[in-house]
């Protein structure tokens, strides 16, 4: 059967539809609808007596079709109209209501480039310090209630930061101290100056290679961790969960991390000292023929009062940036699996960063107050 019959009366144009209207002759419809090709140039009506079950699907295709016909704008109606019709017609009037969008420019240009980024960072930097602060109103309450640290999950961050480090922290140490040992040794034999390469591996693993290489590897290795751990408990919303009991996320979350690092850095830099000097003293006495006593002699001459401490005093402050960067990316975490390896990245990143900067900047300082 023909779905649609087009009649020109006096009083305009009538679209009888007939037969099956659902959606599974939505292919008859559209070959009924595309042989209508004359404009309408009077009011049209759609009648609906005859057509059985219309579906959404084929009311929408006739009421698409009559609309792109009726040019002139001539009233349409309908006799036995569908029930898909008042649904279909209120969405038409919703789209018509919703404003036209407006044409922005096409670019903000350089001006503008920078003020966005400045607000950004506005932003990064009033919710960090926001961050900071909810961790400083957590360690005072530790001091009346020490519980809060939860002295459990210190222990336990301590044992995965710093424990399962020491394999590789000590191995890196020890060969980045050889690399340098070596290296040094190539140059200073010109001028006869062998010994000196035992105050070079001295001043420059105790003071900064050996806390510098540690922060970056616990950065890389402990800063991912906490953001990406802090990031799937955000997407499993355990962290709404938490709120939901009447616990402080900062407390159960941040706060063991960051005495944790506080506590395992400073150790792990011992280790890295130690294995530096170990990896120097092995070097110089296969290459240069220092015999252990010589080497540890030059050491103790080679060593400043501050010497060790220059190095051991940054490891806190490396410590408690690499935290802070990592839980407070992973509590930034939302909606997505691809934000938490965003995040990840950015924490590892902005750690390595903040630990260089700190240690230019200690730099700096000891030389003014000669340390």
């Amino acid at each position: 059967m023909v779905p649609l019959v087009v009649e020109r009366g006096s009083g305009g144009w009538r679209l009888r539809l007939n037969g099956d209207w659902s959606l599974s002759s939505i292919p008859l419809i559209e070959r009924g609808l595309r042989t209508l090709a004359m404009p309408f140039d009077a009011a049209v009506v759609c009648d609906w007596t005859d057509a059985r079950a219309p579906g959404i699907g084929p009311v929408w295709a006739l009421l698409s079709r009559v609309a792109q016909l009726n040019t002139g704008g001539f009233p349409v109606t309908h006799v036995a109209e569908p029930h898909v019709l008042a649904f279909l017609s209120q969405l038409e009037a919703e789209r018509r209501a919703l404003p036209a969008p407006s044409a922005g420019p096409s670019s903000p240009g350089f001006i503008g480039e920078i003020g966005r980024w400045t607000l950004e960072q506005g932003t990064e930097a009033r919710g960090a310090l926001g961050f900071f602060g909810r961790i400083l109103t957590v360690m005072g309450e530790a001091a009346r209630r020490p519980a809060a640290l939860r002295p459990s999950s210190v222990v336990r961050h301590i044992y995965e930061i710093g424990i399962t480090a020491i394999p590789i922290v000590s191995l890196i140490a020890f060969l980045i101290s050889v690399i340098v040992a070596y290296l040094g040794a190539q140059q200073l034999s010109q001028f006869g100056a062998n010994i000196f390469v035992v105050d070079l591996v001295t001043i420059s693993v105790l003071r900064e290679m050996g806390v510098l290489l540690i922060a970056i590897i616990v950065a890389g290795r402990s800063g991912s961790a906490f953001a990406a751990e802090i990031g799937v408990m955000q997407l499993n919303e355990e962290v709404d969960a938490l709120r939901a009991m009447g616990l402080n996320p900062i407390e159960v979350l941040v706060v063991p991390r960051i005495v944790a690092i506080a506590i395992a850095l400073p150790l792990l830099t011992i280790v890295a000292d130690a294995m530096g000097l170990a990896g120097g003293g092995l070097l110089s006495l296969v290459n240069l023929h220092i015999p252990l006593p010589q080497f540890m002699s030059r050491l103790r001459e080679a060593l400043a009062p501050t010497t060790f401490w220059a190095g051991l005093v940054k490891a806190p402050v490396f410590a408690l940036l690499i935290g802070m960067v990592g839980t407070y990316r992973g509590m930034q975490v939302r909606e997505s699996a691809r934000e938490l390896g965003r995040l990840t990245t950015v924490a590892v990143v902005q750690s390595i960063f903040m630990v260089i900067l700190a240690d230019a900047l200690f730099a700096v300082l000891f030389v003014q107050i000669d340390f």
